[in-house]
């Protein structure tokens, strides 16, 4: 069975690439509870507002809200923080990355992988100002209007 990319995602934030100029992409782990993956597995999760943060030299995944499953006896904290699984030359470029330039890591989507295990795909970001958010607003009015005329014409 093929799936389409948008099928292949449990949670994404779509927020994220108006707000931030995204320069790199990376895939990492997800530290999970079992009942954390249910709900992941049912589609409930939600990382608009959530962000990864270093602390002690690990990075984890902040403000991300997965619901309590309802079934379990002993349930997860739906708003704990989330260890991220990355390899120790990716984590260091990511923090340098942090520390000297001023940038964010930005949680762009948790999906499953073709083995099953949960995944979130990190975007090393910077923040947008208001005049890059109507130039990439102004670039893409351009675009559908330049595809309307061109399919107009044949």
């Amino acid at each position: 069975m093929v799936r389409r990319e948008a099928d292949r995602y449990v949670a994404q934030n779509r927020r994220a690439r108006h707000d931030y100029l995204i320069q790199d992409t990376l895939e990492a782990g997800l530290v999970l509870r079992g009942t954390e993956v249910k709900m992941l597995r049912q589609g409930q999760a939600s990382i608009a507002e959530s962000y990864a943060a270093e602390r002690a030299g690990e990075l984890f995944l902040v403000n991300a809200h997965i619901p309590e499953y309802k079934s379990a006896r002993i349930n997860h904290e739906p708003g704990r923080p989330r260890k991220l699984l990355v390899h120790r030359k990716e984590l260091g470029k990511l923090l340098g990355a942090i520390r000297r330039e001023g940038m964010t890591i930005v949680p762009l989507g948790i999906y499953f992988n073709a083995r099953g295990l949960a995944k979130c795909e990190l975007g090393l970001a910077k923040g947008k100002r208001k005049a890059d958010k109507r130039q990439a607003e102004k670039a893409r009015d351009w675009q559908r209007d330049k595809a309307r005329i061109m399919r107009e014409r044949g």
